[in-house]
């Protein structure tokens, strides 16, 4: 626990909390002492080291573990630093779903705890459309009534939904029969049962780097080691997949093909063919992320991985998150048949399956997304363009390149810019700023924040105005540089 980087996330709220800087923090050591997230004997990072990390003044490091000292909770002996002590109460607490070694703690902690005034870059979903409302009033019409006499229980799925999201893969150049679906509640689910058939303790997982970090900790919490694979403008590095796919002998290959998250790139046909061949000659399942995707009209990217016949097996997990409303939890998993059964098993332990009024209204839009696409990506580039010009006026020294698609912006930050330190920064101002670091399993990409551009224009002024208030705070000695003589430019990024 030496790291501060291991300390923060356990510390909670405690910047966007009122009062005093060390008080807030002084609150905040106690409560992880005290919920036994840090635990007796746990080493606690150096005034300096602490203090550089959250952007505070070592003095205010000082007057906290004073604090802690003067309560008992903490105790300092020459020559082994600053240790929780042993006269600590802790109160045994059960599993919280805490991820052990996992990168999302706080983004999933601001997700439950939702800080009022908070602006979260950690969700990049938009509000529901009136098409969304129109088609929930025909389905109270229309549907209800013989809904009303079914028993509820489908744990593969409702049927209709089932044969509809078969001729949406169909159509998408993924032919598809109804018993090779199994419906979720959203793709985070589909992703977490896949994970639950293929994975297990010890276990290996190719993923590429970056990537998000829920998923990621999805995929740690079976059990599973995980060796990141960089991209090019293409997609994942064949190369270095291949090298992985030889050296490491992983149970599973997981990859967002069509706008991943968060560089937004679109993998091409091409490397999409290769990657499937990869996977069935090294014997590796491949799960594809193709959350973005039910967005999309058909021919406006190039057909899921499953589709090329290597002669592996491909999962192919879908949602209408992206495409219609983050609060319509419907996802899917579109798998072999003899798949498909084993993961509505597991689905049935869950859950016993996923609301029927939500998997209903979703088989009445899931048709409709093709004629409702071009308004929407025209919406999208709206409001791309509305927080890029903010950003360019704004935040000069940032740059990044406009994603191929999706909802995100992937931000490098100037030269020697610790994007964990500016990450608390910007906590203290309002926004939930997520460091690359957080999204990489190496920790590489420290230079990188993660930025929706999924906001209304009202809402991305006040967000980059936060952001750049918190950047203009930022600390000089974090190694930062935000001075007009920058060389940096908008637009232009390495590192995709």
């Amino acid at each position: 626990m030496s790291e501060p980087s291991e300390l923060i996330d356990l510390l909670g709220e405690w910047s966007s909390a009122e009062g005093p800087l060390y008080r807030r923090l002084t609150e905040a050591f106690v409560q992880a002492v005290r919920s036994g997230d840090l635990r007796t004997g746990d080493r606690l990072p150096s005034e300096r080291r602490l203090a550089d990390a959250l952007s505070v003044s070592r003095a205010t490091v000082v007057a906290v573990y004073d604090a802690l000292r003067g309560s008992g909770l903490v105790e300092t002996r020459r020559g082994s630093g600053t240790r929780v002590s042993e006269a600590a109460v802790v109160h045994r607490v059960p599993a919280d779903g805490r991820v052990q070694g996992g990168q999302a703690t706080a983004v999933i902690q601001r997700l439950v705890a939702q800080p009022p005034n908070l602006i979260s870059l950690g969700q990049a979903a938009e509000a529901g459309g009136p098409d969304l409302a129109q088609a929930l009033l025909h389905l109270v019409r229309e549907d209800l009534p013989g809904l009303i006499l079914d028993a509820g229980y489908h744990p593969a799925g409702l049927p209709a939904l089932r044969a509809a999201i078969a001729a949406h893969h169909t159509a998408h150049g993924l032919p598809t029969t109804p018993d090779q679906v199994m419906v979720t509640t959203g793709a985070t689910q589909a992703v977490t049962l896949s994970a639950q058939l293929y994975l297990g303790r010890g276990s290996t997982t190719i993923v590429e780097s970056p990537g998000w970090p829920g998923c990621l900790d999805v995929l740690r919490a079976a059990g599973s080691r995980l060796v990141g694979v960089e991209l090019d403008s293409d997609g994942i590095r064949i190369d270095r997949l291949a090298a992985a796919l030889a050296e490491h002998r992983p149970a599973l290959l997981y990859v967002m093909p069509t706008y991943h998250n968060p560089t937004g790139t679109l993998m091409s046909a091409g490397r999409r063919r290769r990657v499937a061949e990869l996977a069935a000659e090294h014997g590796v399942t491949l799960l594809e992320d193709s959350a973005h995707a039910a967005a999309l009209a058909p021919g406006q990217a190039p057909p899921p991985i499953a589709a090329h016949p290597a002669g592996g097996t491909v999962l192919t997990v879908g949602s209408l998150t992206k495409a219609v409303w983050g609060g319509l939890r419907i996802g899917w998993i579109r798998a072999p048949q003899d798949a498909v059964a084993r993961l509505a098993r597991l689905k049935a332990l869950n859950d016993l399956g996923s609301p029927l009024l939500d998997q209903a209204l979703a088989t009445r839009l899931l048709p409709e997304l093709p004629a409702l696409a071009p308004e929407r990506d025209r919406v999208r580039r709206e409001r791309l363009a509305t927080i890029t010009r903010l950003l360019a006026e704004q935040l000069p020294h940032w740059r990044w390149q406009e994603p191929q698609g999706g909802s995100v912006l992937w931000i490098r930050l100037p030269p020697g810019t610790d994007a964990r330190i500016y990450a608390q920064v910007a906590l203290r101002h309002g926004a939930e700023v997520i460091p690359g670091a957080t999204m990489d399993p190496t920790g590489a990409h420290d230079d990188y924040i993660r930025l929706p551009c999924s906001f209304a224009p009202d809402t991305s002024a006040e967000l980059v105005s936060r952001l750049s208030t918190a950047w203009a705070a930022l600390p000089r000695s974090s190694g930062c540089t935000g001075s007009k003589d920058s060389t940096l430019s908008p637009r232009s990024s390495s590192g995709m």
